[in-house]
């Protein structure tokens, strides 16, 4: 999931009305456009939140509309996920980090797809 606040840096406008429904904060990566990652509670899952206008939701945007019309790549990313979560991480980032692989090749099909 996708979040896009005024100003992802000013976590007291929005974490505490998330806080309140269950959500967790897990993640704030300062150099990486301001970008928080919090858990949800459930179904389980990750709300990721940037700045209105920030580059990364259009991807991350392009990415998830793309498996959605793309059996093939959504099992490849399914498949990899899957794999990936059966293995033990020393850190969430490593499994992030792991994924970038199958993701890059996926958003390059999807860019040079008329």
């Amino acid at each position: 999931m996708v979040l896009a606040v005024s100003d992802s840096a000013d976590e007291s406008s929005y974490v505490p009305p998330l806080e309140s429904l269950g959500f967790v904060m897990r993640i704030r990566e300062p150099d990486w456009f301001q970008h928080r990652m919090l858990k949800a509670p459930e179904p389980d899952g990750n709300l990721h939140v940037f700045t209105v206008g920030c580059p990364e939701i259009d991807r991350m945007l392009a990415f998830r509309d793309w498996l959605r019309t793309h059996d093939d790549d959504r099992k490849l990313y399914e498949e990899t996920k899957r794999q990936l979560a059966a293995r033990i991480w020393k850190d969430i980032q490593d499994y992030a980090d792991a994924k970038s692989e199958v993701i890059h090749d996926i958003l390059a099909r999807a860019r040079r797809s008329p």
